[in-house]
Parts: structure tokens; sequence; C-alpha cells
């Protein structure tokens, strides 16, 4: 249904109009009318037109002026103006509106018609969009929870975030580079600063959950994870890697009043945590702030900038780089932990040259702490002893480059152990994978078999496995068994059904399916060929 509006002080002419509109269109369209540029502004705001036929010259106000008053409340209307005058003037105002057609007086019907029916298909395709749009929007509503969960999720796991995090900010429209948590925690009642009845809180909020999410998103415009326990986790952007005094404020403000709002209209009880803004790669160490920020704050709502505790550092401290040093130093990143220590040690000598001992102190304390997440993850065996020189030699050092060698040896060589201990216990596991499969490829084996004989899940083996060998299971255990066929075809007076019984096959047929698959010929043939 289309709504069509006529504005002309000649009745003759409306009347025309109307006869080619209800000839040409039926009653696919509603027609309404007016005389005057007034009447026509008022009968606009109550008729709500798509389609608008004007004169420009009609008594009071003139029809440009209308179509102005009329724009201002009705952005979608079509205008088409159809006058007796051809002037230049009219024609460039109504560009300037947007009219659709500029007809002279006398139009044929036929040109009416043409016009009206561009005016329709114009609306008829926004109507179109606007009902895709809809249904996107409507898809989307189901698709972002699941997308902001699996966010939250990975950036508090840290596993593989790094990979994952450009595509979850496009997803999201994520623009920044950092951001920080907010957990609200909820439960029955308040008792001595912690909340009561976790368990069962977490099983009712299920239905009060789409409330508290709304609330959240009205109030921060963040990321909101599903319930997880009595807590809900939100992540909110920052395009700083710090916030000012009045930024956290104004963050405080937000809770607090998010505070105030749930509780009223849930009656139940809420505390709320903010930790500190942390580049997103980092978020896990936000969300354990944010946590002792519930656990240790005073009131409903803390941030754990306002908590007596944590670690503050002078203005110009490179805590990006110390970070970065140690994040490459435990994934193994050789060069990344050598471009990093030289980092810090540039910035150590440049800021503080006259203190020798005090970067000799910095220099043992980064190789023990890099050390012992070598020790940790198994890349090296600890001894008590293993460090006995360390303290002699770095007080002979009396050069700062000598200093830096040492420094750079040391962090590097706790690194290696990490990428090298790793490396060779994958390598350890395959090996002895294949040794079991070289032992049992005769004997009806599958993957479960093997991966438990070196006590790790078959998923995980799988993977291990192929990307070690270059090829999976089934590939390696029937290369075996097939080279071990052909031995013993061209070795061995046995005959085809025993071979394939020695070889693990229990089907001669599937035996010979396979053996022709991977060599060519069947069996026989192989063993006449080579005979």
């Amino acid at each position: 249904m289309y709504k069509i509006m006529l504005a002309d002080d000649e009745g003759i002419v409306i009347d025309s109009l109307k006869f080619i509109i209800e000839k040409n269109f039926g009653e696919s369209c509603t027609v309404e009318y007016a005389y005057t540029g007034r009447s026509v502004i008022e009968l606009a705001e109550k008729f709500k037109p798509d389609i608008a036929i004007m004169d420009i010259h009609m008594p009071g106000i003139n029809g440009i002026e209308a179509m102005k008053e009329i724009r201002k409340t009705n952005k979608s209307v079509i205008f088409i103006i159809m006058t007796a005058f051809d002037k230049f003037n009219y024609a460039k105002e109504a560009i300037n509106l947007g009219v659709l057609e500029y007809l002279t007086k006398p139009v044929n019907q036929s040109v009416v018609t043409q016009v009206l029916q561009k005016a329709m298909d114009m609306i008829q395709a926004e109507r179109k969009k606007r009902s895709n749009d809809l249904l996107i929007r409507e898809k989307l509503e189901i698709v972002i929870p699941i997308i902001e969960s699996d966010f939250i999720y990975a950036a508090l796991s840290g596993y593989d975030f790094e990979r994952l995090k450009d595509n979850f900010c496009n997803l999201l429209g994520i623009k920044d580079d950092y951001g920080m948590f907010m957990v609200v925690e909820f439960g029955d009642s308040l008792v001595d600063g912690k909340l009561t009845n976790p368990v069962g809180i977490s099983v009712k909020a299920q239905a009060f959950y789409p409330n508290i999410r709304a609330s959240i998103k009205d109030e921060l415009d963040g990321v909101v994870s599903p319930i997880m326990g009595n807590k809900i986790v939100t992540f909110i952007p920052s395009d700083k890697p710090q916030l000012e005094y009045d930024d956290r404020i104004k963050i405080i403000e937000k809770a607090r009043k998010l505070v105030r709002d749930l509780t009223k209209k849930l009656d139940i009880q809420f505390k709320i945590g903010i930790g500190s803004v942390t580049p997103l790669n980092k978020l896990g160490d936000s969300y354990k702030e944010a946590l002792s920020a519930i656990m240790n704050g005073k009131g409903r709502v803390a941030h754990v900038k306002d908590l007596p505790i944590g670690c503050e550092y002078e203005e110009d401290y490179p805590v990006n780089i110390e970070s970065a040093l140690f994040e490459k130093i435990e994934k193994g990143n050789i060069e990344g932990t050598i471009a990093e220590a030289n980092l810090f040690f540039d910035w150590m000598i440049n800021n503080y040259p006259d203190h020798m001992m005090d970067v000799k102190l910095k220099v043992l304390e980064f190789v023990l702490f890099a050390e012992q997440k070598a020790f940790l993850s198994g890349g090296m065996t600890y001894y008590f002893l293993y460090r006995k020189d360390y303290l002699p030699t770095v007080i002979k050092i009396e050069k700062y480059e000598e200093l830096r060698k040492w420094f750079i040896d040391k962090v590097t060589e706790a690194c290696r152990n990490i990428t090298t201990k790793r490396e060779e216990q994958t390598s350890g596991l395959i090996c002895k994978a294949k040794a079991y499969i070289e032992e049992n490829f005769n004997k009806d084996i599958s993957l479960d078999d093997v991966s438990r004989s070196v006590d790790i899940s078959p998923y995980y083996f799988s993977k291990l496995f192929k990307e070690e060998t270059g090829e999976n299971f089934i590939e390696h255990l029937t290369n075996i068994r097939i080279e071990k066929a052909k031995e013993l075809l061209m070795n061995s007076g046995m005959n085809i059904k025993n071979i394939c019984i020695d070889t693990g096959y229990s089907d001669p047929n599937y035996f010979s399916r396979i053996f022709k698959k991977q060599v060519g010929v069947t069996p026989t043939e192989y063993r006449e060929l080579r005979s």
C-alpha cells in the first residue's frame, strides 16, 4: 500500500490525478489532497505520505517552502513537482530538496503513471532493504551474544587469543587496542561484605540474565559474558593504555548506578570489581584485578587502583618492555627475547648511566626470573648450586657492554631451554609412538592404543603426530604394513593369506585392495613381477 498526497490549488488537477492513480494502481494506493501550502503541511504531519505530488504556486505558503517544512518531519517522502512554472531557480531548489521529477504542465497520463511507478519501485526497494536489515539485525541479536561469550572465554584463557583477537575485534566492532574487565557478582544478600548463596543464585540468575545484560549494555556498552557461576564478566574497551583519574571516576560512577538500578529492579544484591586497563592480550591480568577488587574492596563497587595493594612503578619505567620480555621467554621466542632484552638494557643505561650496581641488580633479577620460567616449564632441571658463579661474575664486570652480553646470553639460554625442551618432549613422544607401531603393526591396533602408550589424549596425539611426521596415524601404519608385506612377498614362500595376517589384516580381499592402492598392483602381481 502506498500513501499519495496531492497538493494543487486547482480542483480539476486534483481530480485528474486521482482518476489516473485509481485507474492505473487501483486499491494499492490511498490518496489524500490539499489546496493550500498551509493545509498540505498539516495534512503531511497527519497522513505521513510516501509520495507527494506538489504544485509550486499555491495560496499562502508556496510549494517549495511547504516541501521544506514537510521534509523536517518526513525524511523519506518522495516529492514530485508538477507545475506550470518552468523556472530555473525553482528547479534548482527542487533538486536541493531531493525531488524525484520536475514536470511542467500539462502532463499526459502516461508520464504521470511512469513517474509514479518509478517512485513506487524506489519505495518498494527501500522497504525490502529495511526488511532485510531488520532480519540481519534479528539474526545478529542471536549471534552477537555467542561471539561475545567466545571473546570473553578466549581472553580469560589466553589460549590462541593473540591469533583470534583481530577476528573478534572485527566482528564485535572493537576499534581500541586496550581495555579492562569489570566483574559483576550477585547473591541473595550481603553479609560481612560477602554475597550469600552463590550456587543457588547462579541457577536463578538464568531468568534475570537478559535484564542484567541489557542494563550493562545501556550503561557501559561493553562485551558481556554469559553467567559464570554467580558472576558476569564485561569487557570495556579503552583507547588509552591507562585511565586518567577523571575517566576512572566516571567508570566507577556508572558501575555504582548499575548496582543501584539492578538491586532495585531485581531485588538481589550486587558487587562490582573493575580491573585496570591492559593491552588486549593481557586481559587475563585485568580480570584477576577485578576479582581482587571485589574481594578486597570496601563497598559495593571497587576499582583495583583504589586498593592498598599492587605494585606502582616510577613514571617512566618501561612496564610494557618488561612484560613483553617475559612473554617472549615463555613462548620460546628467541629473536623477540633478544630484542626486548636489548631495549630494556638500553633504557637502564640511558636513564641510569652512573648506577652500575643497580643495573647489575636488575640484570640478576631478570635472569633469575627468566630461569624460573624455564624451570617451571620443564625446560631446565633445578640444582641448588646451579647459579653459584652468577654473583661473583656480575660483580667483576666493569663495562656495560660486557654486562649486556652476559644478560642477553642468560635470558636467551633460558628461552632456548624452553623451546628445546618442548621440541625434545614432542620428538620423544613421537619416537616412542613409532616404536610402539613398529612392534605392534601386525596386531589390530588403533589410534587410542598408540596414544595410550605415550599417555596423551588421542586428539592431541593425532595433531602432534601429523605435525611431526607429515602423515596421520593410519597413513603411517599402512605404509609400515605394506612395506612388510612387500618384503614377505619377495623373500618368503608364504601364501597371500598368511602374509595378510602377518601384516595386521584379517580380510585378504581388503588387504589386496589396500596393497594395490598403495603399490599399483595386486600382491600376486607384485610377486610375479619380482620373481
